[in-house]
């Protein structure tokens, strides 16, 4: 079992298992899976799919671009970018059972030679520099303190002139968040910044804007969605199987603090300037 607080909050024992279970109860069939039988449970991030699809138009790919998904958890994103684009994706991601398990469903979805994993720091990118056309993150950064070098380390993987894409959860005027939420159970693992101090520390590692989205109401209305499921029987394929015992929580707060404003969500594009 990892020491680090943050994998340890992720990991959840036979996830992969638990997940190809309810595929295999709903009648999928398990060797041609496509990605969106798998986006209730793989795009783990505020919005989920919708969230991706809005940010991936953001950047406007055309197929031909080399990305980097920073903080891939289980690989919906990525793989979504890959099949819907034609992109080659490479994520790299902190927990190693996520790794595990977006190996496995990469798999299953036929598409190992459009996307490849590792485990691994993103304050430590294991890549050389000027590599990607596209760095692409989402919902990675609140759980990491050190912003600058988050920031410093993907500019430099990125080719000059390159785009980030990002969607983050932000601090918002309405006061600390309630916890737990689905990134943390407890405000040590917890690093929001507003977004004009995001801003700041994105145009400080040589970035420039492109585009910057105010998302929270979208966020909003798809955290009240799930707080809504807190109250029932959740569907069988849902992110509750990766979050553990204390789901229904997290989704009650999740929404509550979009709500009061003291979380926020963003999307934003900038490029690499030199």
């Amino acid at each position: 079992m990892t020491d680090n607080p943050v994998e340890t909050h992720y990991t959840r024992t036979d996830l992969g298992e638990a997940i190809l279970a309810v595929l295999k109860a709903a009648g999928k069939d398990l060797d041609h899976l496509s990605p969106d039988d798998l986006a209730p449970v793989d795009e783990f991030h505020g919005g989920q799919r919708p969230a991706t699809v809005r940010l991936a138009e953001l950047v406007g790919f055309t197929g031909t671009e080399r990305v980097l998904d920073v903080g891939s958890g289980l690989g919906g994103p990525s793989r979504y970018i890959a099949w819907r684009y034609g992109c080659h994706v490479s994520g790299i991601d902190l927990t190693a059972e996520f790794v595990r398990v977006a190996e496995m469903l990469t798999r299953l979805t036929g598409l190992v030679d459009k996307v490849d994993y590792r485990q691994g720091d993103a304050l430590s990118l294991p890549f050389e520099g000027d590599t990607f056309d596209v760095v692409w993150s989402q919902n990675a950064a609140m759980n990491i303190a050190d912003r600058d070098r988050l920031y410093r380390g993907m500019h430099v993987v990125l080719k000059p002139g390159g785009k980030l894409a990002l969607q983050e959860v932000a601090a918002g005027p309405g006061g600390a968040p309630y916890y737990p939420v689905q990134w943390a159970r407890e405000p040590g693992i917890s690093f929001l910044l507003t977004q004009a101090a995001t801003r700041s520390k994105l145009e400080a590692a040589g970035f420039r804007v492109l585009a910057w989205q105010d998302t929270t109401p979208e966020a909003l209305a798809s955290a009240a969605r799930r707080a809504r499921t807190a109250e029932t029987v959740p569907p069988p394929l849902g992110t509750h199987l990766i979050l553990g015992k204390d789901w229904r929580p997290m989704f009650r707060n999740s929404a509550r603090n979009l709500e009061e404003r003291r979380t926020e969500l963003f999307n934003a594009v900038l490029e690499r300037v030199d």
